[in-house]
């Protein structure tokens, strides 16, 4: 699947399993493919998809890269940006906002009731 012209999306599966990655801190590759082998079985990322999508976050300002640990040097650690994050929020609304309409059709059965939010 192929990036739209919208920097916000809709983004690939690829793209948006690399940013939620991402989410709790910096990566090198190889964990972020790890990671999205142990989370997504439905996504199948191989390493030079993973080096082409990571590219292109790189050049769209998504990610950086980033100081791994100390002693760590011969790797590279990508982090995501404040846009990076803005992007995959943005994408997780957009799939919500599918999820509820599939709900509201009852395509996936009843829509739930959401826990209003606290401390706001």
């Amino acid at each position: 699947m192929k990036r739209t012209s919208d920097p916000l999306g809709p983004l690939t599966p690829v793209e948006f399993h690399v940013l939620l990655s991402l989410s709790a801190g910096g990566l090198h590759g190889y964990a972020i493919l790890q990671d999205v082998a142990r989370r997504a079985q439905q996504v199948t990322l191989r390493t030079g998809t993973l080096y082409t999508v990571i590219k292109r976050m790189l050049d769209g300002r998504w990610i950086e890269e980033t100081d791994g640990p100390a002693g760590d040097e011969r790797r590279r650690y990508y982090r995501l940006t404040p846009l990076g994050r803005e992007v995959m929020r943005h994408e997780a609304k957009r799939m919500q906002d599918l999820v509820t309409l599939a709900q509201e059709k009852r395509v996936l059965g009843r829509p739930r009731k959401l826990a209003p939010e606290r401390g706001r």
